[in-house]
């Protein structure tokens, strides 16, 4: 059979982003660029041309951008969205006569071929274009018309016929017959929060001034000022729920807990409520709301931990038995990832066979804590939960608030990450904590930046976490730990750390394992909140660089810079414009001076040598005048070891 789209010529491929062949959506915030890439080409040697069509799903008609070719084949178009929400994009393209005939007419011109019957034929085609122009358009599109026909006019005619104001009427007016459509693509847009964050972790019964007294919400309040001026804007608590009876687990994780023992926060419910109730001794709902309400009163917002499990206590076991596993000799199954045993904890079973009233009833806690004023949820070990539950619960969530954000907490293997970041977690915890060298951080960056997901997938950098106190910062080291909150906070636009363990350089872990030692995930800590240390005073100094440098608000535009020392790492971070231009130098080792020649990317920047740029140091305040591509940097890290250069003096684009 003759197919009916026999003169559709131009092929359209390869088109970027397109995740799983469009079945997920590609994602950005409001605000940054969107850009498509397509391998489009035809047979023969016409004109083609080829328009990027996007829409928002609350409006009817695409808005058309031409795409312009960047080499061998390859077109490109961006836009801007606006708006939240899911856009709609595609990509249009045609053999394109008009553009045929102006380029190969003008070519004749110029190697002095007679012309006479080419200009008769792009009369016909302006006399086509003469319905659909304007009253202005329609005058002069005649007078060309009759120019084209008008044989004691030849010259002047060949000198329009070459014009841009012919080669633009084509472009306006395309004859696009046999326009070859491409499958409609989906992109999702989330607030900017989505992509630049700063996230502090503590746990809300570790926040009293008054020793071994269990702290509460109007605790964390008083703690918020202080957050505040760290420059930290998400505050991100572990579960506040209830905590069970059942197999309590005590100090270092004991199995025997002591009557005095709070548990830890993961083993959620008892008699007093499940997911939706909160810990007596963190106070009421209303001492709750009442915190998030002044948080946003310092610029910060609440992330609440979404922990899909329960303790054996939990009202769920006893209403509803059917979601969870039972063994054959009639006792619970709780949680193990062997040789481990989490006895306080029992998973909740997705293979049920009321599955779909187990999912109703997730997505209510979610949409609970949103009426209590939450936008952000730490969800806790989303790998270990169905797939197709996350992508319906996200997007049903996000129907009712788009403003809702979720961190997907998973540490696994690298497809399971990333199929949930395509499933719509707004952010993903990353392998950075283990990314230690220059080469593995190098790669990594690459990888996040410059691979298929930087469509889908936002990092969020966190150097430590309750659960992983790294090997590389169990010497306590202070070295180490700024160096790792340099490289969290300016590698990636989003990052975080838990909190005071973090600051106070703590770092005394179980012989042989990234776990801590008297680990605060089984007892109440009391913290010295008023203690200033170097560390926190560089954290608050680079949270404020990253509010007044727009280049360190993605992660998408790092650039490797070359050093001849793998000890020291340097990156370029810059916008579009050249407007704002940070590059950043580290020394990787904690112990020793390192040295080496760096190379700034001049032709990028827009400058040749000789031209001089300032290198605004923005900790210690320092200038210093570059004009080689090749610099000398050396950094000690007794002192600091790493510089963060604003580059200033460029040419603007």
């Amino acid at each position: 059979m003759i197919p009916q789209n026999g003169r559709q010529r131009v092929i359209i491929e390869n088109v970027t982003p397109e995740i799983n062949g469009g079945y997920y959506m590609a994602k950005r915030v409001v605000g940054e660029k969107m850009t498509v890439e397509a391998d489009v080409y035809a047979d023969g040697h016409d004109q083609w041309a080829a328009v990027l069509l996007y829409r928002h799903e609350s409006e009817k008609k695409y808005t058309p951008v031409r795409m312009k070719e960047l080499t061998n084949d390859r077109w490109s178009a961006s836009f801007i969205p606006e708006k939240q929400g899911v856009y709609f994009y595609s990509i249009e393209a045609w053999l394109d006569h008009g553009l045929s005939w102006h380029h190969d007419t003008s070519r004749k011109i110029n190697g002095s071929q007679q012309v006479s019957v080419e200009l008769l034929m792009g009369a016909e085609m302006l006399e086509g274009m003469i319905k659909s122009a304007s009253k202005t358009e329609k005058v002069r599109l005649k007078e060309i018309v009759a120019l084209f026909k008008d044989e004691s006019q030849y010259e002047e005619a060949c000198r329009v016929a070459q014009s841009h104001e012919v080669h633009d009427f084509f472009i306006q007016y395309p004859d696009n017959r046999h326009i070859v459509t491409y499958k409609v693509l989906k992109l999702y847009v989330d607030r900017p929060k989505a992509l630049f964050s700063t996230w502090y972790e503590l746990f809300p019964r570790s926040t009293s001034d008054v020793k071994d007294q269990h702290g509460t919400f109007k605790d964390v309040i008083k703690r918020l000022p202080r957050l505040e001026e760290m420059g930290m804007d998400v505050l991100y608590l572990p579960p506040v729920h209830p905590i069970g009876n059942a197999f309590r687990k005590g100090k270092n994780n004991n199995t025997q807990a002591r009557p005095d023992e709070p548990g830890s926060p993961w083993a959620i419910g008892n008699i007093e409520g499940g997911h939706t109730a909160l810990l007596p001794a963190l106070g009421t709902m209303e001492d709750f709301v009442e915190m998030v309400i002044e948080a946003g009163k310092h610029g910060i917002e609440i992330a609440m931990d979404y922990a899909l499990q329960c303790s054996q206590d939990h009202p769920w076991v006893k209403e509803h038995p059917q979601w969870f596993k039972w063994r054959p000799d009639g006792t619970i199954q709780y949680a193990e990832n062997p040789p481990k045993k989490y006895q306080d904890v029992v998973p909740l079973n997705f293979e049920c066979e009321d599955w779909q009233n187990l999912w109703l009833a997730l997505k209510d806690i979610l949409l609970f804590w949103v009426s209590k004023g939450i936008r952000i949820f730490r969800v806790d070990n989303p790998h270990t939960k169905s797939f197709r539950f996350w992508e319906w619960v996200i997007a049903e969530v996000k129907t009712v608030d788009p403003d809702v954000l979720f961190l997907s907490e998973a540490f696994t293997r690298p497809k399971i990450m990333q199929q949930l970041a395509k499933l719509g977690f707004s952010q993903s915890y990353t392998y950075f904590t283990w990314r230690n060298t220059k080469a593995e951080l190098e790669a990594y960056m690459t990888e996040l930046t410059q691979s298929e997901m930087r469509d889908y997938f936002r990092a969020n950098f966190w150097p430590n976490t309750p659960d992983i106190n790294p090997y590389n910062m169990q010497s306590g080291n202070e070295n180490m730990f700024i160096t790792r909150h340099c490289l969290a906070s300016t590698l990636s636009s989003s990052y975080g750390f838990y909190g005071p363990v973090f600051e106070y350089l703590v770092h005394q872990a179980i012989p042989g394992k990234e776990e801590y030692l008297d680990s605060e995930k089984y007892e109440v800590k009391n913290w010295d909140w008023d203690k200033q240390t170097k560390l926190r005073q560089l954290i608050t100094m680079i949270n404020q660089i990253r509010k007044d440098n727009k280049a360190l608000q993605t992660t998408y535009n790092y650039q490797s810079c070359k050093i001849e020392n793998d000890m020291i790492m340097a990156y370029l971070r810059k916008t579009d414009d050249n407007q704002n231009c940070i590059m950043v130098v580290v020394n990787l080792d904690p112990f020793h001076r390192q040295s080496g020649w760096v190379k700034v990317p001049l032709s990028e920047l827009g400058v040749a040598e000789g031209h001089h740029l300032v290198m605004h140091d923005l900790i210690t305040d320092a200038r210093y005048i570059w004009t080689k591509e090749w610099n000398f940097v050396e950094l000690d890290p007794t002192m600091l070891p790493f510089h963060i250069f604003r580059i200033e003096g460029l040419k603007q684009h």
